[in-house]
């Protein structure tokens, strides 16, 4: 069975760690500007997907090489296979990164509890203010039920603000109509001072809803105003 997409070496994905990493099918949201569509709608085709047994071979050939295994998603708190690949990454040696969407705090908090499964770093997208979170699922047209995630989203970050600063950071990609200097100003309200609040720029395609793939992208001046407003209130703020 094909769980991911494997990334067998990323310099970028685990700060300040050579890694591979995995991409797992499944997500509980539907951000419109998302380009990993067939993670997302668990639609891999058999040319681009890897099975567990492929992962974990990969990390034992090259475990002397890579220090680092990061598991994303789609949402990787979500996969059955989060467990077992933490674990036979441990095994080898692996330094292990998360990155979740933060709408799953109970989960989070049932693996930092856990020291065989606890990770070593945490990154958790922010996309957008909590005011917009309805955007995030159009699937969903219950107002309780979107009032349950913004309260996740909002319990996951405290849970992480709790991990030690240079084990976490969090994420928010530049897309127009969600995040704005409005926005910047109401996700950090949630996010501790010290956080580490990583920028990346919006890539118009392949979006999961195809009208943003006509939305363009903030020009290079304009994201790095919006960045320098964010450092306004959380001083390590950057555009990678």
């Amino acid at each position: 069975m094909k769980i991911g997409v494997l990334i067998k070496t990323t310099a970028v994905d685990f700060p300040s760690v050579l890694a591979a990493s995995v991409f797992l099918t499944g997500c509980n949201l539907r951000c419109p500007y998302c380009y990993n569509k067939a993670l997302v709608t668990n639609n891999l085709s058999s040319e681009e997907g890897v099975t567990f047994d492929e992962v974990i071979n990969h990390l034992e050939k090259r475990k002397n090489v890579l220090k680092g295994f990061v598991i994303s998603g789609g949402e990787a708190l979500l996969s059955p296979h989060l467990e077992p690949l933490i674990r036979e990454a441990k095994k080898l040696g692996y330094k292990i990164k998360i990155d979740t969407n933060g709408t799953l705090p109970f989960l989070l908090e049932k693996l930092i509890q856990n020291s065989e499964l606890c990770p070593d770093f945490i990154a958790m997208d922010v996309k957008t203010s909590l005011e917009k979170t309805e955007l995030l699922m159009p699937f969903c047209d219950n107002p309780e039920q979107i009032s349950k995630i913004q309260e996740s989203i909002k319990e996951s970050i405290k849970i992480i603000s709790n991990f030690p600063t240079e084990k976490r950071e969090f994420r928010t990609v530049l897309v127009p109509p969600l995040v704005n200097k409005s926005d910047i100003e109401k996700i950090a309200t949630l996010l501790p001072k010290d956080a580490s609040w990583q920028f990346a720029q919006f890539r118009n395609e392949n979006c999961l809803d195809a009208t943003y793939n006509d939305i363009s992208p903030y020009i290079e001046k304009e994201a790095l105003e919006l960045v320098e407003h964010a450092k306004t209130f959380i001083p390590a703020a950057n555009l990678r």
